[in-house]
């Protein structure tokens, strides 16, 4: 009989990295102070006492050095599963996974790849300083080799972490850091994947389809929730940006006729303009409106208070959903 555990986002990565270490030998944890100490965020707290110094090990301050030595690691036989303190880190790491990581599998025509699993707390809203809340998963997605991965609920987070450190190809695993502790739920104790690849309908509707992912999820549902009654808004949580699950927005967007992408990162060059294109090119004659997008803005992140106008936040996010469907 399978039991549950009722954990909190953070404490399902956890979870997940126990269960793969766990399961595979040839899987290895580490990055600056994940070991002794478990992370900024005790995300792999007691890992290291568990799995020993060999499986489960600190680094130096270096991104480009964690993420070349993971790409190494990863095409001679081992899983590596890096961690970037923070995403806003990984810029000098970005040769490494875009030069190497990404392109080992073309380059050496399928006779290495790289099963590495690049793991980074990502977006703001828990005002931290300068180069810790950026969101830009964007930069990921528009590199071919790179999947992109950006979990929503603890029970995703456990599966989506699985399959990616399962998948024989390098997965960037953005963790929304603002919902690391905000609320609990059930997830098995044993091992299971989430597909890479496939969204999830967390709201049914008939009105207008609304998609996001990662922290911007329970906003979105808010707002979905505050406007029953008035507008019947379907929620669509992508979980992958890449690949994307083309599939699950088109035939959404065509049993609804109006769409708005919801999404913290800045507004130009965001995948909210993908996702609009790819509606425009799939389902045009079902378009009863413009797609919408409700985003951060084209600035540097803010620090502070200013967080909270930075971010859609459920108001923003009901006023975009209204001048959709009122169009």
């Amino acid at each position: 009989m399978s039991t549950t555990q009722n954990l909190t986002l953070v404490q399902a990565v956890r979870d997940g990295l126990k269960c793969e270490l766990e399961r595979d030998d040839d899987v290895v944890v580490f990055g600056e102070d994940v070991g002794e100490n478990g992370g900024v965020f005790r995300a792999t707290q007691g890992l290291h006492e568990e799995f020993g110094e060999e499986r489960v090990f600190d680094t130096p301050l270096a991104e480009s050095g964690i993420v070349g030595t993971a790409v190494g690691m990863a095409a001679y036989g081992m899983v590596p599963v890096p961690e970037i303190q923070f995403s806003g880190f990984m810029y000098p790491g970005f040769d490494q996974i875009v030069s190497h990581a990404a392109r080992m599998r073309t380059r050496s025509r399928g006779r290495f790849t790289v099963p590495m699993t690049l793991r980074a707390p990502y977006g703001g809203g828990i005002r931290a300083p300068e180069h810790h809340s950026e969101s830009k998963e964007a930069f990921y997605t528009h590199e071919a080799g790179l999947k992109v991965a950006v979990p929503s609920t603890p029970h995703d987070t456990k599966g989506l972490l699985a399959a990616a450190i399962r998948d024989p190809d390098p997965v960037v695993f953005l963790e929304p850091k603002l919902i690391y502790r905000a609320f609990r739920e059930e997830v098995p104790e044993e091992p299971y994947t989430v597909e890479l690849g496939d969204a999830a309908v967390r709201r049914e509707g008939t009105d207008v389809s609304v998609f996001t992912w990662g922290a911007m999820t329970r906003p979105t549902l808010e707002a979905a929730e505050n406007l029953a009654g008035e507008v019947d808004a379907e929620v669509v949580d992508l979980r992958t940006l890449s690949p994307m699950d083309w599939d699950a927005i088109v035939d959404s967007f065509r049993k609804t006729g109006r769409a708005v992408v919801v999404h913290e990162a800045p507004k130009t060059g965001g995948l909210g303009a993908e996702i609009a294109a790819t509606i425009q090119e799939e389902a045009l004659l079902y378009q009863e409106a413009p797609v919408k997008r409700v985003t951060g803005f084209d600035t540097p992140f803010p620090l502070y208070a200013l967080e909270d106008y930075y971010m859609p936040e459920a108001a923003r996010i009901e006023d975009g959903i209204r001048e959709t469907v009122t169009f």
